[in-house]
């Protein structure tokens, strides 16, 4: 006779507990079964390869749950660290990096080169098994994203006289055909996870860099996604006391802007979130993408993570 050991008991009751986790998830996979998530994936936690890795096993466990993942990417700390190694100065507006002719040229070269395959790359890795494979994209792949130059007005603090700010080549979305997303999504054979680098062409013919939560919300608004995540490296949406704010409306939002209590890189957060609802999505998250499984807690659980954006109640 065989008996059981503590370590064989302590298994048992990993079992369990894991049963007993997915069967209270099955209300919220059939929630988003077959919908799209659209998730902005940023922040330092990029630069973290076991995160990364843990990230791309997170896509395609929602891949094979019959949730249909898109993810647009920054990469912001990774294009600070090429523009110091080739000693080119970065200023921010609003948190927009300003961007010229030599910013651009590193920018492209970092988010669609470097950044953008090594997502693919984890995705595919982490898919292997099951052939959920990550695709590599840029706005400028077949059209995905028409853009226009972006500007911004700042008003002098000592006059108070209102200013055009010049951004350089920073863009805003003017047009997404989302007609090979949706090819990629709805392929019948293949498991395809489109991964977005936040880079687009204006009618001109220019290349742009783009904030990379305004292409995901954008997209999002496109693809009428069902739920869009903001994964960045805080914690969500902090109030005056810097404590977290589990929810929120779109006018909470605005409210947040003007009171000047959302700075920063927070501001194209909200901003965002706030078109991106209004587009269509029902609803936008902004979590700490550093922490394991953060996506799945917001999917699949009562609680979530991070602050939830929602439209104002009728």
């Amino acid at each position: 006779m065989i008996k059981q050991t503590q370590s064989d008991t302590e298994l048992e009751e990993k079992g369990w507990a894991t049963a007993k986790t997915l069967a209270e998830a099955l209300p919220y996979i059939q929630i988003y079964d077959r919908e799209i998530v659209t998730i902005k994936y940023g922040g330092h936690a990029m630069g973290d390869e076991a995160v990364a890795k843990l990230f791309a096993g997170d896509i395609v466990l929602l891949k094979l749950l019959g949730i249909h993942p898109v993810v647009v990417h920054g990469g912001g700390p990774q294009i600070s660290a090429m523009l110091n190694r080739a000693g080119v100065k970065s200023t921010f507006v609003d948190g927009l990096r300003v961007t010229d002719d030599a910013t651009m040229e590193i920018a492209e070269m970092v988010l669609s080169g470097a950044v953008n395959k090594e997502i693919a790359n984890w995705i595919t890795r982490a898919g292997r098994e099951a052939d959920v494979r990550g695709v590599g994209l840029s706005g400028k792949d077949a059209g995905l994203l028409t853009v226009e130059k972006a500007t911004r007005i700042k008003k002098d603090p000592d006059s108070m006289i209102e200013q055009v700010v010049d951004l350089g080549y920073v863009g805003e979305p003017k047009v997404v055909d989302d007609k090979l997303l949706r090819t990629l999504i709805n392929d019948p054979e293949h498991d395809y996870v489109p991964v977005i680098a936040p880079i687009g062409v204006a009618e001109d013919g220019l290349t742009y860099n783009i904030n990379a939560d305004t292409v995901a919300g954008a997209v999002a608004g496109k693809l009428n996604a069902k739920r869009m995540l903001l994964l960045t490296d805080i914690a969500g949406v902090l109030d005056g006391d810097k404590d977290l704010i589990r929810q929120m409306t779109v006018s909470e939002a605005r409210q947040l802007i003007e009171d000047g209590v959302a700075v920063g890189g927070m501001i194209p957060k909200l901003e965002t979130a706030i078109a991106a609802i209004e587009a269509g999505v029902e609803a936008v998250v902004i979590l700490d993408g550093r922490r394991p499984h953060a996506m799945l807690v917001e999917l699949f659980t009562e609680h979530g993570a991070g602050t939830l954006i929602t439209r104002d109640p009728q």
